[in-house]
């Protein structure tokens, strides 16, 4: 049995959004949602998950899962709003363990910051299989973006996160806390063994002039002309390239924002004593 796949694209963060569902009136899980934020203001909106929240109503779909690839940078998850409103698990990598401790020490969260994976509803192992209605899926881990990336296989479907990136795009920068070049290759290589008509879905497209964003590529697509890691390109040369480039790159907008907020699955901080919560931004840190 396939899935029915609907993609949603936050314009803002150039993030793709996927619900996959086995039938209309079935069971449906979501991906990497998108919750609207401001840096300026700090104010936050629904508008991006406006589109899923009218699927699911349309199609009379129950949700089981709400998942999220990674602690995404450059966006903040809308996994609780979606949670509040239509129910399901909110899952993520167990690696998500690792993570929750780099950036608890980089941003000093404190004694009270649970580094237990314990904001989630369920902590996937690399291999676990699950269900989503009449699906069958697969939670594969994906190190080298960070050490908690993830895919999911959802019948003949990939759901990559940030690994992968259309072809004429490349692949993910791996200059976070815990990324890992030489791991993301062998993550990569890992997803390209898949048979070649085998299609991925992405959480990005930066798509050049001229191109519209696509949600998906496929395995034979990315073997043939990925521009950072087609066929002929060995570990060595991957590498070197990655490390060259990632030197260049800036650091994400919402980088602090959305981290504190991910790592949480989700959450704010608590209120303070004034009612208000607020994000820390760490001044002249290093980022590692």
């Amino acid at each position: 049995m396939q899935p029915i796949i609907e993609s949603f694209l936050d314009i803002p963060t150039s993030t793709f959004s996927h619900v996959v569902y086995d039938r209309e009136g079935g069971r449906a899980a979501i991906i990497d949602p998108v919750l609207g934020f401001d840096p300026t203001s700090g104010k936050t909106s629904l508008a991006p998950i406006a589109p899923i929240l009218a699927l699911i109503k349309a199609q009379g779909l129950e949700v089981e899962w709400i998942l999220e690839t990674h602690a995404h940078a450059d966006h903040l998850s809308a996994a609780p709003p979606l949670k509040d409103a239509l129910g399901g698990k909110i899952g993520i990598g167990a690696r998500i363990i690792e993570v929750q401790n780099t950036f608890s020490r980089l941003l000093n969260l404190g004694p009270d910051f649970a580094k237990d994976g314990s904001q989630f509803d369920h902590l996937f192992a690399d291999g676990e299989n699950f269900m989503v209605g009449a699906l069958r899926a697969c939670a594969l881990d994906m190190p080298g973006h960070t050490p908690a990336d993830m895919a999911f296989v959802i019948g003949e479907h990939i759901f990559v996160g940030d690994t992968l990136f259309m072809p004429d795009v490349g692949t993910a920068r791996c200059d976070f806390p815990g990324g890992d070049a030489p791991a993301l290759y062998r993550s990569i290589k890992r997803l390209l063994a898949f048979s070649p008509g085998t299609r991925l879905y992405l959480c990005h497209d930066y798509p050049p002039s001229g191109r519209a964003p696509c949600a998906f590529t496929t395995v034979a697509e990315e073997r043939h002309a990925n521009i950072h890691v087609n066929d002929a390109v060995s570990l060595e040369q991957f590498v070197s390239m990655r490390e060259n480039r990632d030197k260049t790159l800036a650091m994400p907008q919402l980088m602090w924002p959305a981290i504190q907020v991910n790592i949480r699955a989700g959450q704010f901080p608590q209120p303070e004593h004034n009612g208000s919560r607020y994000l820390k931004l760490p001044i002249d840190a290093p980022a590692s």
